[in-house]
């Protein structure tokens, strides 16, 4: 498959602060990339450096062009949603769309007044009289009336309830994935995403904990619930993590086969979230 983003031992160093450390990975057409880290792991610094908002040290090419050097051009193929809206306050929505209309070359208009149609946004209406939620569908609207080949959003659920959560989801995958366009996700919320990802990639500290497909996951982590006897027996085969649940050990194991753990106790396959807390605190100790 083409790789539309391709990272060679790219790092980002901020004084004494190396933010982005040495990273190198692909994300090829077509994914849903969730990129996932703590505060502070270097989420950020990463995107802006896609995004041709900051230079880096390595070999960065966005769409086969140098993101710093020619952002102007890679703009053209890009949409990203911020955590923060950006929309101006002071314009009405169809003054907003006249904009977008004028200055972006594949916006298709007719499809963001009929994504808009759907909501509760009247076109007079001024962003700064619209809720947290009607700007973020605003947003959306626009971005995917937009013939984009890549879409990079950062937190975009930020601070909305969970039922809009779910529309801005289950709208970005019904009226905006095609399996021909690439999303680069980031967000804290990791479980309301597990199912939309194809690809997972961890960061901490300016690291790569992890990168793979979503479908490695079940065949390289297993989740094991066992007491006693069968607990120290489970200890023998290397777990990355451990936790106390109601007087029961939940081990987790990396490369591990099913076969070697069963009759020790109960397996399960654990979450997306489960798997990032025990790389991180692994890295860490």
């Amino acid at each position: 498959m083409t790789s539309l983003v391709i990272a060679r031992n790219v790092s980002k160093s901020f004084g004494d602060v190396r933010a982005v450390d040495n990273v190198s990975f692909e994300i090829e057409k077509g994914k849903i990339m969730g990129l996932i880290g703590p505060n502070g792991a270097g989420k950020t610094t990463l995107l802006k450096a896609v995004l041709g908002l900051t230079d880096c040290d390595g070999e960065l090419s966005v769409l086969g062009l140098d993101p710093f050097k020619q952002r102007k051009q890679l703009m053209q193929n890009i949409c990203f949603i911020a955590d923060v809206a950006v929309l101006p306050r002071w314009m009405r929505v169809n003054q907003l769309l006249d904009f977008v209309e004028s200055t972006h070359p594949n916006f298709d208009r007719r499809r963001a007044e009929d994504l808009l149609s759907r909501t509760k946004i009247r076109k007079k209406s001024k962003v700064r009289e619209l809720s947290k939620g009607m700007v973020t569908q605003l947003h959306l609207s626009i971005i995917t009336a937009i013939d984009a080949k890549l879409l990079v959003l950062d937190e975009p659920t930020l601070g909305l309830d969970i039922i809009f959560r779910k529309e801005f989801y289950g709208n970005l995958l019904n009226d905006y994935f095609d399996g021909e366009r690439t999303i680069l996700i980031t967000t804290h919320q990791v479980e309301e995403i597990e199912n939309l990802m194809t690809d997972i990639m961890f960061i901490n500290n300016g690291r790569i904990l992890l990168d793979t497909p979503m479908e490695s996951l079940a065949g390289t982590y297993v989740e094991l619930l066992a007491a006693g006897d069968n607990a120290a027996a489970a200890k023998g085969f290397g777990p990355i993590s451990e936790r106390e649940v109601f007087g029961k050990s939940v081990f987790l194991f990396e490369g591990v086969s099913r076969d070697k753990l069963d009759g020790l106790g109960e397996l399960h396959t654990p979450s997306v979230a489960d798997v990032f807390v025990a790389k991180v605190k692994g890295a860490e100790a």
